[in-house]
Formats: structure tokens, sequence, C-alpha cells
């Protein structure tokens, strides 16, 4: 079952880059996810909050926001291998992050996002039920001196269980960020 048609959804992700230029763009990323016979290809623009919490001896609590455009491949569309399906997504998602004082060098984050895909999942036995989706992540990473950010992150998608069948669907993310 379609959602929406491709036209609605590059309408939808050029108002939100739109929306997104009245603040500072950070940084820009690009990822490649792996697991459940999926893959994913991710780009993304990051913009940095100006909190700051819980400082102490040289860390913080900080965080940004990520909006992102994905393209998803499944390899076992409706459970039959070599079958694909493919899935655009669009996403936003409130990051915070662990880091020392001057956001270089070593890094923990975790987040959940809101995605809306522009078909609802279908793949190696896992049905959702809703095209709107929860993105949660757990990652560590490091941050250069030159501000290039590599990291890995463990990624779960889930509609939060506002619908049934709910099954999820996890991936192992790598992801690398370029500052402006």
């Amino acid at each position: 079952m379609k959602f929406f048609d491709q036209k609605t959804l590059f309408i939808a992700v050029a108002m939100l880059f739109a929306q997104s230029s009245a603040h500072a763009i950070d940084s820009f990323s690009g990822e490649f996810a792996s697991g459940n016979k999926s893959q994913f290809v991710r780009a993304g623009i990051q913009w940095n909050w100006d909190k700051v919490w819980f400082q102490s001896n040289g860390t913080h609590l900080g965080g940004y926001w990520d909006l992102t455009l994905t393209q998803w491949r499944n390899n076992a569309y409706q459970g039959i291998s070599g079958a694909t399906q493919n899935i655009t997504d669009v996403g936003i998602t409130p990051v915070f992050r662990l880091q020392n004082d001057s956001k270089k060098g070593l890094y923990g984050e975790a987040a959940v996002g809101a995605h809306l895909f522009s078909h609802i999942y279908s793949n190696n036995g896992r049905q959702f039920s809703t095209a709107f989706q929860f993105g949660d992540h757990l990652g560590v990473g490091y941050v250069f001196q030159n501000g290039l950010d590599l990291s890995l992150k463990v990624q779960h998608f889930s509609n939060g269980a506002i619908k049934h069948p709910n099954p999820g669907a996890n991936l192992a993310v790598i992801k690398a960020g370029f500052p402006f």
C-alpha cells in the first residue's frame, strides 16, 4: 500500500529543508546501514543546540537536530528472498550527545526521532502497519581536530505500538559527518 506519491514526498522534503535554512546549519552527513536483509543510504543536515547540561570535568550533555532523507532497499520483500522493495524516508531527530567541552574526541549519543516512509515496510517476515515510524539509536563516535565526525550506531525503527503489527527492525549504521 502506497502512503503518498513521490511528488508529495518531494514537497515535504523541500519544506523541511526550507524550514531548516532559517537556522544555522552546522554540518552535513552521509550514512550507510544494514540489517534484517535491508540496507539504506542516508543524507542529513545538522544544526547544534546552544544548550549545555550537566557540565563537569571537561564534559557536558549537548545535542543537535538531524534532518535526514533516506533511501532503503529491502531484499526480502513480503518475505520472498530476492524480491526487493524501495522506500524513501524523511526524518527529523533530536540527538543528545555526551561529549568533551571542546566538542572533539570521543562521544556517546542517544536519540528518538520521527520518520515518514513512502511505503509501508514489508521485509524478511516483518510487516509494519504504518508508514510513520519512530527511529531511535544509540551510538559512539569520534570527532577529529579537523571536525570530521565518524560514528557507529545501532538503530531501531518501530511505530511505538500505535498500531499492530509492530515487529520493528534493527540496523547497524556507519556515519561520517562534515562541518560547514
